[in-house]
């Protein structure tokens, strides 16, 4: 059964739209904590047991974020987050109680935008959370950038994130791949080190790794089919990664 919890009507502001949440998780216990601590934050909660139930609340259209148990019975966390990512569905925070690296880094290369290992603070989660939601919610930019980057032949739309081809072709762009690839537009020619780009997109006090980058940065490359000598996104040796200087 789907349950909601929201912060107080009377302290919340009317004018500011009230995000809403979906907390996937098979443990019934830490799925009420998890609902508990981000409903007294403000947000609108709503939970699922598994894959059907998720589905169920996803119909109604406004779910801004999934935060998505690993291993579960039925469809895993896995199974589920290529799906949603495939149909371009809400950012996802997966959590799992497998810490090794080799789940994260699969985790991420099925289109999660964050992985939390178990066991980890309510107020890490939330943070992680508040964070991708702000990135999302930045809509126009409001830093100069045209809502339509041109590069290379490409065109990146900034509003709806969409990525077009030379050919005019269509890419899907999972709300990370679009946060890195505005990373290194905004910074065309620099070289990068990865912790800069993890401050770039979760700020300095972000636990992500070094191998999260590389491993979106790879899948980025692919989308952009930057495979060529002269590559969009360059390798550079001992520092990190460098966007090719904009003509």
């Amino acid at each position: 059964m789907t349950q909601t919890a929201s912060a107080s009507a009377s302290t919340a502001t009317p004018s500011i739209k009230t995000s809403r949440l979906l907390v996937v998780d098979d443990d019934r216990e830490l799925r009420d904590l998890i609902s508990d601590f981000l409903g007294q934050h403000g947000f609108e909660i709503h939970t699922a047991s598994g894959a059907r139930e998720m589905d169920r609340v996803l119909m109604r259209g406004d779910i801004d974020l999934v935060v998505l148990d690993f291993m579960m019975p039925g469809e895993d966390g896995l199974s589920i987050c290529r799906r949603l990512n495939a149909a371009k569905g809400p950012p996802v925070i997966m959590l799992s109680a497998r810490a090794e690296e080799v789940d994260r880094i699969v985790g991420l290369e099925l289109g999660a935008d964050d992985y939390l290992a178990k066991p980890f603070h309510p107020r890490e989660l939330l943070a992680r959370i508040r964070a991708i939601l702000r990135r999302g919610e930045q809509g126009p930019r409001q830093d100069g950038t045209s809502p339509i980057t041109h590069f290379f032949g490409w065109q990146l739309d900034n509003i709806k994130r969409i990525l077009i081809r030379p050919d005019g072709v269509q890419v899907a762009l999972s709300n990370a791949e679009f946060e890195l690839l505005r990373v290194f537009l905004d910074r065309p020619g620099r070289a990068l080190s990865r912790d800069q780009i993890l401050d770039y997109l979760h700020g300095p006090n972000s636990e992500s790794f070094d191998r999260a980058i590389d491993v979106q940065i790879s899948r980025l490359r692919r989308k952009l089919n930057d495979d060529t000598q002269d590559e969009i996104i360059r390798t550079i040796r001992g520092i990190g990664y460098m966007f090719r200087p904009l003509k």
